[in-house]
């Protein structure tokens, strides 16, 4: 029996996915439930499992783009397993032949045929200061003719004869997705950013102070996104605003907070969402921005995990980011940047000091969001970071990380 495998469906107004690759080969045996592919679609990058066992043969190619609930496979159900296959050997020869088959091509430099140069061309290169092994010659055996000078065009910049190489990849859908939202909030937004900073002292000393303990009843570490979610939860709950987004002529706003945390995967940027981050705590938050990490690098990001999200957060402290101006992520109206975290002098009851401080940015859309409601945000987060204790734990530390 002939098994037609065809594109399901990842989520709910996805029609079209791309081929990203496949992990097994044309006229390879496959076990039922065998990942055979992945497939990027235009929110994240997910495994097709085989429907049932037998010989496969592939009808599309790795980089094609095909409609949900387009055959792409074929499976002979009652082919018999070959004695000397397992399910391992195939994964094993892609990954060998695999490189050979998708290592970039490098466009060489040209090189141009070395004869020698006629007197009137010498002199026109010479006054032109370019090397006639360096222009093509069209004379014979390669010799540069008086034209061949006039229409020398000399170099802009140094020879240097090293590698003048080049080679294009594709975009992964992913990628292509995200560039166009990126492009979608440039163009429909009233984008404006505004900026503040933080001084750190007070979460670190509390990290110093619970983080083994923390870890050690919770199984995860006492990060800075449980102190940033719940401070942006609090300041959400005091600027509704923030928390909205325009749909049509009306204004959208929610009495949930569905934080978006802006993570790099594999594939790209990955935006998974907590949910209802109102109602969790510093452990909570920390499991699930575990949860969500680990899933997003691994390639097990569902669609749905990727949906909605009223707000983002994003960390690009992580790569060393001083400062940005953070892109919204729409249908959103607001999204939070951190920055790496600088020890730097600061002055502190009129003395000058040493302290751990970061900048944060806060881009919004003008069009539904005052500037008065957007710096009391940045300045409401700013606040519960350098006072978590009163403002974030209701001056109970060990009840607020559940120890």
């Amino acid at each position: 029996m002939i098994l037609e495998m065809k594109v399901p469906s990842p989520g709910e107004s996805i029609t079209e996915v791309e081929i990203a690759e496949w992990l097994v080969q044309d006229g390879d045996y496959v076990e039922k439930d065998q990942a055979i592919a992945e497939v990027d679609s235009d929110k994240a990058t997910l495994e097709l499992p085989a429907e049932a066992s037998g010989i496969i043969t592939l009808k599309a190619e790795e980089g094609d783009a095909v409609e949900v609930g387009q055959v792409v496979c074929l499976i002979d159900t009652s082919a018999a397993k070959p004695e000397d296959s397992s399910t391992e050997e195939p994964k094993a020869e892609v990954k060998t032949e695999a490189p050979k088959a998708e290592a970039p091509k490098t466009t060489e430099s040209k090189t141009y045929a070395t004869g020698t140069a006629s007197p009137a061309a010498k002199k026109i290169l010479a006054e032109k200061g370019i090397d006639a092994k360096t222009v093509s010659g069209s004379g014979k055996d390669g010799r540069v003719t008086k034209d061949d000078a006039v229409n020398a065009v000399p170099s802009m910049g140094t020879p240097t004869g090293g590698n003048r190489g080049s080679y294009t990849t594709k975009m992964s859908m992913l990628r292509r997705k995200v560039a166009e939202r990126l492009v979608e909030a440039k163009n429909t937004t009233a984008m404006l950013t505004t900026f503040n900073e933080v001084n750190m002292s007070p979460v670190f000393k509390l990290r110093k102070q619970y983080k083994e303990d923390f870890k050690a009843k919770h199984g995860v570490g006492l990060g800075f996104m449980s102190f940033f979610t719940l401070a942006v939860v609090r300041a959400l709950k005091m600027y509704p605003a923030v928390n909205s987004m325009i749909q049509g002529k009306e204004m959208l706003s929610f009495e949930f907070v569905d934080v978006s945390i802006a993570v790099s995967g594999p594939k790209g940027l990955m935006v998974p969402v907590i949910r209802n981050a109102e109602n969790l705590t510093f452990r909570g938050v920390e499991a699930e921005v575990k949860r969500l990490a680990i899933r997003a690098r691994d390639g097990q990001i569902t669609v749905d995990e990727m949906t909605g999200g009223t707000f983002t957060i994003s960390n690009g402290g992580v790569f060393g980011s001083m400062l940005s101006t953070p892109i919204i992520n729409p249908p959103q109206s607001g999204i939070l940047g951190m920055h790496n975290i600088i020890e730097r002098p600061i002055a502190v009851n009129g003395n000058v000091e040493i302290h751990p401080m970061m900048y944060v940015a806060l881009s919004y859309d003008h069009r539904i969001i005052d500037g008065k409601e957007s710096v009391g945000f940045l300045v409401a987060v700013k606040e519960a970071l350098e006072s978590p204790e009163e403002l974030l734990m209701d001056g109970n530390i060990k009840k607020a990380l559940e120890m």
